[in-house]
């Protein structure tokens, strides 16, 4: 009978188990990888051409669930079969539900064996790639409110909120972690409301050294210190009567802190240097992505400050707690670079819509965008997990504590996986571990 050209791995904790399924699979004329723990497997995978995943649930470490888990993200098209001997409802679905095409019971025939693996090897040309069902067209994404998209209910009570304070001029704190649309937010407040048609300055306080963040803030008089050589108008000045937008307020210095407190009391600036203050009509939309009364309690931010700052409230949610947005958002930023890069719009498959729900996105809406961007430059028409960079999909961790065991246990393992290397070939086995035949003989006995 000609030698199958399937290559199967088998992934059990339990040699015995191992040798059985080594023994049945090479009766039906596979070619078989083994491996003991998922570790093993997971080198295996990644070195080896696998036609079928065959694994136990239960193992040491790492089960065989998050193998599959593993496997049906990085190897989309690789079918597997579950085998275990502790069955139940719940594990048979759990394992289903992860991808198993199949799943066996031990102790199972060799002929329950060949019909499992038959079946499964059927699946591995069947493409269960869907494209479109859950993406959403471009005719069904919802008015855009200033450039803002969404349809959840936290960033709908986002846009509440910005229709509450967009027509007068009260200190607005935007708080969100990094990504999320802080400034696109603070844009919304100012251009929807009544003072559009007057000025909005954002300034990321982050970016701007500390030692000159004061005087871009409020300016200086022409010889108020080294390099002053004429004088400036400040973002304070730039942005009377309409709106300035201090991103990253946290970051700000001391000085900075008294000065801006003396803005929000006084409703005036004075330039470094200057004796006499400016009186403004000015709207304070301040940013950050940081815990501001962490901070107050910490004593590197001012606690006045910061309740002046926090006249109104508004929290951006991060992108994992607004899930139903993402194929909005997706589909927007396809249709964008698309039109960008002159291309047509690439689709999606269902699976990675689904792996998107699941990322927790650290880097919220512009992660998402960078993502949509690389995929619309790297490929055409349809895109599936193959195409879907590594770091989006399930992971195991292997590198947790290691567990140590009896060296009489490790050496009878050891000599039980080169015996097993070698078809039960105890002089090949002998000459591999540099011991004679007798010396095997009473270690095997």
């Amino acid at each position: 009978m000609a030698l199958k050209r399937e290559n199967i791995l088998i992934v059990d904790d339990n040699y015995d188990m191992l040798e059985v399924l080594q023994r049945n699979l090479k009766a039906l004329d596979y070619h078989v990888y083994k491996a003991s723990s998922v570790k093993e497997a997971l080198d295996i995978l990644k070195l080896s051409a696998i036609d079928l995943l065959i694994t136990d649930i239960q193992m040491p470490e790492v089960n065989g669930i998050e193998l599959l888990k593993y496997a049906g993200e990085h190897y989309p098209f690789l079918p597997k079969l579950v085998i275990t001997g502790f069955p139940s409802v719940t594990s048979a679905v759990t394992a289903i539900q992860s991808g198993a095409t199949d799943y066996l019971v031990k102790p199972f025939t060799s002929n329950e064996l060949k019909n499992s693996v038959k079946k499964s090897l059927k699946n591995k040309l069947a493409s269960p790639i869907q494209f479109g069902d859950k993406s959403v067209k471009d005719q069904d994404i919802p008015m855009v409110y200033a450039g803002i998209i969404g349809k959840s209910s936290s960033i709908q009570n986002v846009i509440e909120s910005i229709e509450r304070v967009k027509n007068n001029r009260a200190t607005i704190l935007i708080q969100g972690e990094s990504g999320t649309g802080k400034e696109l937010i603070a844009r919304a407040i100012h251009y929807k409301g009544s003072f559009a048609g007057n000025p909005f300055i954002a300034v990321n306080c982050g970016a701007i050294p500390e030692n000159l963040l004061e005087s871009e803030l409020f300016g200086y008089e022409k010889g108020a210190f080294t390099g002053a050589n004429q004088n400036k108008e400040g973002f304070f000045q730039a942005a009377n009567t309409g709106t300035i937008f201090l991103d990253e307020i946290g970051t700000a210095p001391a000085s900075v802190q008294v000065r801006l407190l003396r803005v929000l009391q006084e409703k005036e600036v004075t330039k470094i240097g200057a004796t006499k203050p400016q009186k403004i009509q000015i709207r304070i939309i301040a940013a950050t992505n940081e815990d501001l009364y962490q901070q107050v309690q910490k004593g590197t931010f001012r606690e006045d400050l910061y309740y002046r700052l926090n006249v109104v409230d508004i929290h951006v949610p991060n992108l994992h707690e607004r899930k139903e947005d993402i194929p909005l958002l997706v589909q927007y930023f396809l249709s964008k670079y698309a039109k960008e890069y002159a291309k047509d719009k690439i689709q999606l498959s269902d699976r990675i819509y689904e792996i998107f729900e699941r990322y927790p996105w650290p880097g919220n809406i512009r992660e998402l965008e960078n993502c949509i961007q690389k995929l619309t430059i790297m490929n055409e028409d349809q895109v599936d997990l193959p195409q879907l960079p590594k770091h989006f999909k399930y992971k195991i961790e292997t590198t947790g504590k290691e567990t140590f065991v009896p060296l009489e246990q490790m050496e009878k393992q050891y000599i039980q996986k080169v015996l097993s290397s070698v078809d039960n070939n105890k002089t090949k086995a002998a000459e591999i571990l540099k011991i004679n035949r007798k010396t095997l003989r009473s270690k095997l006995e």
